[in-house]
Formats: C-alpha cells, structure tokens, sequence
C-alpha cells in the first residue's frame, strides 16, 4: 500500500512533457483556500518551489490571488490608492512617470519577478537614453511607493526598488537675484497691472500657484497679515481650478510689510475699476491677482507675463521660481535666522531652507520681512502710484 502524503504537504508529479509538477493548498490574499501548481523542469525545482510556497504558508503569508503583471498593478495602484487619496498633482505626476517609463520599461513582466538586477538594469538604460537625472529620481520614488504598496496588500515580500541606489542628479546652480536686482525689476514692473503679484513673489516668496489663489478674504488688516489656504492650478482635463493648499505649513499666517499693504491698497483700486468697466462680465471670485474680468490667472501665463516683464526691465534673466530663492538670500544677508526664514517662506521641513539658504545669524520673522520691504519700498517710491489698466480683456502683458 502507497504511502500517502499528509494533509497540507503538498505534492509533486511528472507530466507527460517531462517536467514536474509541484501542487499544494494555500490561503490567498483574498482569506481562501486555493490550490496552486508551481513547474520545475526537474524534480528537486519543483519540490524545492513546493518547500517554498509551504514556508510561506506556516508563516501566515498569504499568496496573492491574482498573478499580476507589473503593468496592471501600476494601473490598479495609480486608480484605487493614489487617485482617490492623494491631489491631483501628485496624481498626475506619478501617472506621468508611469506611462512615460515605468510601464514601458518594466511593466509587461510579472510583478512578482521584479528583482534587483533587474531595476537596476531598467535605470541603467534610463541614464544611457539620457533621461534626465531628476526625471530618474522621481521614476524611482514612483516605483518605490508602487512596490510599497504591494507589500502592504501582501502581494510582495520586499521593495527591491529600495535595494537599487536612488539615481543622481546634479543640483544646478541657482543665482538668485541681489537687491539691487529686485529693485531695477519692480520699479520697470511698476506700470503692470499685476505689480503687486511681483512685489509678493519677491518679498515673502509666494508660489505663483499659492500667489495667484490669494483672496481678499485671506487679509487680516487688523493683525497686518496673511493667510494664504487656495491654490491655483491647471488639472488635466479639467482646466484652471481653486483648490487647498496642500500642506500646514503653507497655509499659516505670513506678515505683511508695509510696502506690501501699499501694493495691496493699489491693487484693490485698480481692480474696482476693472470690475466696473467689465460690467456683467465680471466673475466675482474674491481674488487679489485676477484676470481683468475677475477670473483665475493662468499659472503658465504669469510666468510667461513675468518673465516679459524681466526681459522689460534689463536684469539678468531667471526663471519666476528662482523669486523664491531671491527671497532666501535677501533674508540671509539681512541677519534672518533659518527658523524665521522657514516660517517666511512656508517651508514644510527647515531641512528645505538650510539646504537653499545658508549662512544666516539671527532677528525675528516680522522684523525681517519689514526690514526686506523697506529696501525695496525706498528703491522704487519715485515710481507712478498706480499701473495702467488700458489693455485688451484678459491679457496680462
């Protein structure tokens, strides 16, 4: 009489080509039991694959229900995890490097048989395609979370993404703007109707995102200070749209210099006449920094309008982000230590603000801000008061 096996011990047989055939109960990522085959071309691959998936087993690692293609979990991942949990920003970043890279790359293989050599060649072709250094870190931050997430549905027992070097990019250097710098730009800005968006990009470094989403409601008057919550973004499929802040830390009260309250008084009466001769095609939205009829300023567009403006003014070229590490600087030589620079720019960690600006003593945040506005103020009080608003609808230069 044959010897059978005891219950749970699984089984191997030859097939008719040849091979072997490992079959053995398990409880799948779904709380199932299920039979599962695992093949060997030899007797000892398949018992050895038979000893493995045992293992799995007493330990209470559940096997995955499906056999995922990396393609398909990324798909899966970017639609029930990232899309319904995260901005849409974030959303459409990791979509981007997905479709871009990561599927093409990686993605017709099984999930399960992603392996160290293998990302790390995946990457390697990356570099040698002359993928940008930055484009690669963010390639692999998306890979990283992707493979996290895997792991906490039981689908994987390691993130190999996090075995393989993050890639390296080279930091460019960024020559921000010196004082004198800013104050040739915003006395040739002057005339503009958004002056006053020049004038809070560069004293308290907004974001033109954050910048553009400020609402009067946001002005407290009687504290002398802001408080920016609203963002204006462009969504893909979407268009232009209003939406939170993403962070705390971006959304605390900022202190409003006076040079600032006085761009501000400007701005409010030039934009009353703008509503008035708009008439009933004003769109009352409660933003500072509008479009002529009182809708949202395109982002790209201001940009665009800034960077005409630069040209305009004779100064040296820098792209309207760099405003912020302008501010940075203007701080540092000002005597601002990191912790009150940190708050003046809404940094969320002050890991961010010592790695871009360095070498600062000390004062408060209120003092600094209205210390930087002074100098700027003095610089350009001989300018026109108010800019000239005399232009088509809706453009911005």
């Amino acid at each position: 009489m044959t010897k059978r096996n005891p219950n749970g011990a699984g089984s191997v047989s030859r097939r008719k080509d040849g091979s072997y055939e490992a079959r053995v109960y398990v409880t799948t990522t779904d709380g199932e039991r299920k039979r599962i085959s695992r093949y060997g071309k030899t007797y000892d691959e398949a018992a050895e694959k038979l000893a493995k998936a045992k293992e799995l087993e007493d330990k209470g690692v559940p096997t995955p229900s499906k056999a995922w293609k990396t393609d398909q979990w990324l798909d899966y991942w970017l639609d029930q995890v990232i899309k319904p949990n995260r901005g849409f920003g974030t959303y459409d970043k990791h979509e981007t490097m997905v479709r871009l890279y990561l599927k093409p790359g990686l993605g017709k293989g099984a999930l399960t048989k992603l392996n160290v050599r293998g990302v790390r060649a995946f990457f390697n072709k990356l570099e040698r395609d002359e993928v940008g250094g930055a484009t690669r870190q963010e390639v692999m931050k998306t890979l990283r979370a992707a493979l996290t997430q895997a792991m906490k549905e039981e689908l994987l027992l390691r993130n190999v993404a996090r075995l393989v070097d993050m890639p390296k990019a080279s930091r460019k250097e960024v020559i921000p703007w010196t004082a004198q710098d800013a104050l040739t730009f915003l006395r040739s800005a002057r005339p503009h109707r958004l002056h006053a968006a020049f004038v809070f990009a560069l004293v308290l470094g907004f974001r033109r995102g954050e910048l553009l989403g400020l609402r009067w409601i946001d002005v407290d008057l009687s504290t002398g200070t802001i408080h920016p919550r609203k963002q204006v973004r462009r969504r893909t499929g979407v268009g232009l749209v209003h939406v939170d802040l993403k962070t705390e830390a971006s959304t605390g009260a900022v202190p409003l210099p006076r040079f600032c309250l006085e761009a501000l008084g400007e701005r409010r009466v030039l934009q009353q006449r703008e509503k008035v001769r708009a008439g009933i095609d004003w769109t009352d939205m409660d933003l500072i920094f509008s479009t002529e009829t009182g809708g949202m300023v395109d982002p790209d567009g201001f940009s665009e309008t800034f960077e005409r403006r630069v040209l305009r003014s004779g100064v040296r070229r820098v792209p309207l982000k760099v405003t912020r590490h302008t501010v940075g600087s203007l701080l540092a030589h000002l005597g601002v230590h990191p912790n009150d620079a940190q708050k003046i720019l809404r940094h969320a960690r002050i890991q961010t603000t010592l790695e871009i600006y360095t070498h600062v003593t000390t004062a408060t945040q209120r003092a600094a801000a209205a210390k930087l506005s002074d100098t700027l103020r003095q610089g350009i009080s001989s300018a026109p008061v108010l800019p000239s608003s005399r232009r088509p609808p809706q453009a911005l230069a």
